[in-house]
């Protein structure tokens, strides 16, 4: 077995490496991939010389892993790529692309040398000097030399624009390399439709989303009968059976709906179109694969993409807590045996997770020892999901909430390395805890490049920052295991 999960994970960081910073780094992909595997060779071989029942000393997890952090970020920018050395549009983390969402592959007209000198006009130099004006097929980038602050400059200039050209652009400011933003013009694909009652009734559905809500009200009590210990075909002799399946129906779809009206509220802040929630029912699993809304318009600046990012995970975690904790007090205590593990809900360790942990014990006090597992009542099942949902969603990959937080605290390119080493490190935590391994694969599928603001560069302010770095160490204490320390001084 350690064999295969070395392999999947040898290959599978290779082809991260190749496939996300191969383009603008000249450091040789395998040395890279020769340092994110060294953590991995060397717990391979402690396993094969001292068997897999004797655990790895903590020193031989943490130190190599930092080192070899370390010497990875040292090697990829001692060989990051220059400007002139990067082909155009190769680069996953040169925005020369212009990828945002409300970009349609509509080529730009070629500007004449009036709408150019216009455009030029658009630019006072104390406030940002055009030295080039590059045209793509589906953007107009400018770029010069900015010299004020990033906020002023974008909203003189984009005025500037708007003056001139009206709403025939988007106006996109983007991080460049060698700290030198730019500007980019895409077609606004808006600008030919008119904001009618009828568009917007296009965008805000209230009948499909009541729909979608009650039919995973009825999939999720389906399966909530069965976590209780009920059967399904008793359901036609029995229909008080139903009642059994609704506290984790309406504890899970209360966590995943105030999830997303975190997000939901917090973009009609900020006045960005977005639609209701929709939640997903299925008759199998869990019931629901979640609950999602869709934007529909750009994100102006970084603190909205942050702000509207942050809220969801954070309002899901607070619905998730009481919940949790009130289930663990009426769940019973077992026996551990060989059927415990993190996904039986029947005879669950809670030391596969350092908060899970605490709460558990808070929750059932001295009837919680080292040699116990919990089994779980309905409404804790739903909180433990809601908490696997809250680390899933706090991931900083690509296009998942912790991916947009990351992107708004330190930019798009530091977010693209954040997000490759977070796949590795949880390819690397699934190797020694089997149960991330499906998680750490569905990673491997999402881009690493996110969608820019159309400010991006503005950085936020030390309140957000220190807000963000407190989400990913409450990501860090729900999927790391308990130290044995911990475990020890919790009588666990």
């Amino acid at each position: 077995m350690a064999f295969w999960l070395l392999l999947l994970l040898g290959l599978a960081t290779y082809l991260i490496v190749r496939h996300s910073v191969a383009q603008i780094t000249r450091t040789p992909v395998w040395l890279l991939w020769l340092v994110l595997m060294t953590p991995a060779f060397l717990l391979t071989g402690w396993t094969l010389v001292y068997g897999p029942t004797l655990p790895p000393p903590p020193a031989l997890l943490i130190w190599p892993s930092v080192i070899c952090l370390l010497l990875y970020w040292l090697l990829f920018q001692w060989g990051r790529q220059l400007p002139g050395q990067v082909q155009t549009q190769s680069s996953p983390s040169a925005p020369e692309s212009a990828n945002h969402p409300t970009a349609e592959p509509t080529p730009v007209r070629a500007l004449d040398n009036t709408e150019e000198t216009q455009l030029r006009n658009c630019f006072p130099w104390s406030i940002y000097y055009v030295q080039n004006i590059e045209y793509r097929p589906q953007a107009v980038i400018c770029r010069g030399q900015l010299r004020t602050t990033a906020t002023s400059a974008y909203q003189q200039i984009k005025t500037n624009i708007e003056s001139q050209f009206g709403d025939r652009f988007l106006v996109i400011f983007q991080e460049g390399m060698n700290d030198k933003p730019f500007f980019v013009l895409v077609p606004n694909p808006q600008a030919a439709r008119q904001n009618t009652k009828r568009e917007s009734e296009k965008i805000t559905q209230p009948g499909l989303a009541l729909v979608l809500l009650l039919a995973t009200l009825v999939s999720t009590t389906l399966v909530g009968v069965k976590i209780a210990g009920g059967e399904l075909r008793e359901l036609e002799s029995d229909f008080s059976l139903i009642l059994r399946g609704l506290p984790y129906a309406l504890g899970l779809m209360t966590i995943l709906g105030v999830h997303e009206l975190g997000h939901y509220i917090t973009a009609k802040f900020y006045k960005i179109r977005s639609t209701l929630p929709y939640f997903i029912p299925v008759p199998f699993f869990l019931g629901t694969f979640g609950a999602f809304i869709q934007m529909r318009s750009p994100i102006p600046h970084r603190k909205a993409l942050f702000d509207v990012s942050i809220a969801g995970p954070i309002a899901g975690f607070i619905a998730t807590l009481p919940l949790l904790f009130w289930g663990l007090t009426h769940s019973e205590v077992v026996p551990m045996s060989d059927k415990t593990g993190l996904l039986n809900p029947n005879a669950l360790n809670p030391k596969y997770s350092i908060l899970l942990a605490v709460l558990s014990k808070l929750a059932l006090g001295s009837e919680l020892t080292a040699k116990s597992a919990i089994d779980l009542h309905p409404v804790a099942v739903a909180g433990f999901l809601g908490l696997i949902v809250t680390a899933l969603n706090l991931m900083p990959v690509g296009q998942l909430d912790g991916g947009h937080i990351v992107h708004a605290m330190f930019g798009q390119r530091t977010a693209i390395v954040i997000g490759q080493v977070a796949r590795l490190l949880l390819l690397l935590l699934s190797f020694i805890q089997e149960e991330f391994l499906l998680w750490a694969i569905i990673l491997l599928f999402i881009p690493l490049m996110d969608e820019p603001a159309l400010n991006d560069v503005t950085e936020l302010d030390n309140g957000r920052d220190i807000l963000g770095l407190l989400s990913m160490a409450l990501l860090l204490i729900i999927v790391l295991p308990l130290p044995q320390a911990i475990a020890g001084w919790l009588q666990i």
